[in-house]
């Protein structure tokens, strides 16, 4: 869960201030994302993705400013909003500083917190790296006004998703054209992938299995599961317990590249592990 809270500057007398609040969720199933949004920010707990902005804005011009930006940084889909516009003061240029710390960078951080008091930042969270931990700071600084004090506390954590990603890397679970038969290589990686789930007994993962666009969807869509339950079957002859895999197939309706092209579409042909959170 990442949480934003900005308070910007008092002025000599007492009054109320513009604040922001940001967070990113990641226990809610989609399905229940309508639901979520009728409890207070606080508690709002998210699907994959789901982001939820709630606070108080000076005026509707500052309020869209900052839903735009963060329609661009996750999707339309993926923003709630819970941002009301009411008599508070901001800062000089409050909006632009907002809008400076909304950047891409926010992505690299989970279970974290940003928040501003004057001008000082503190930034909390976990990042995959030493490299991402320095970099998200320096960015934050570079970007605001030179009196401000960034104080960085994120740590460095290698959870399970970030383990599972960084043992398959930007290679392709391959399997014989047309067919659910994993061919040598394919075989290989995922050996290697089962050694690293035996050391998360504990949690329970899905397999996604892509297609690419050429034929019929139907066709693509039940190709991908039977790819995905290849890829269980094997996992569990591997020692992996067939009740902590479920399986998904998306077929062609999630690709991460160009299907116009062969690079593209073999891009788009691929196995996905993503790791369930706790209780599904």
């Amino acid at each position: 869960m990442l949480t934003l809270l900005m308070l910007p500057l008092q002025s000599r007398r007492l009054q109320a201030v513009c604040t922001l609040s940001l967070w990113i969720g990641l226990c809610l199933p989609p399905s229940q994302v309508a639901m979520a949004q009728a409890l207070p920010a606080s508690a709002q707990i998210l699907g994959p993705g789901q982001v939820v902005a709630s606070g108080v804005v000076p005026d509707e011009a500052t309020r869209q400013s900052i839903l735009v930006r963060l329609r661009e940084l996750y999707g339309a889909q993926r923003v709630v909003d819970q941002i009301t516009v009411g008599s508070v003061v901001a800062p000089p240029q409050w909006r632009d500083h907002v809008n400076h710390l909304l950047s891409s960078d926010l992505k690299e951080i989970s279970k974290g917190q940003l928040s501003i008091k004057g001008n000082t930042i503190d930034v909390q969270g976990d990042v995959a790296n030493e490299a991402t931990r320095q970099q998200v700071a320096s960015v934050m600084a570079t970007r605001l006004n030179p009196t401000y004090t960034v104080r960085n506390g994120l740590r460095v954590v290698a959870n399970e998703q970030v383990k599972l990603d960084q043992t398959l890397g930007n290679r392709i679970v391959e399997f014989e054209p047309g067919s659910a038969t994993l061919t040598p290589s394919g075989v290989q990686i995922l050996d290697e992938m089962a050694g690293v789930l035996a050391d998360m007994s504990d949690r329970r993962f899905e397999i996604v299995g892509h297609t690419d666009a050429d034929g019929a969807r139907g066709s693509n869509v039940a190709l991908s599961m039977a790819r995905a339950m290849t890829v269980k079957d094997h996992l569990a002859a591997r020692g992996i317990r067939a009740e902590s895999m479920a399986t998904l197939g998306m077929g062609p309706d999630r690709p991460v590249a160009s299907n116009t092209t062969p690079e593209g579409r073999a891009r788009n042909r691929r196995i996905e592990f993503r790791v369930l959170p706790s209780g599904q």
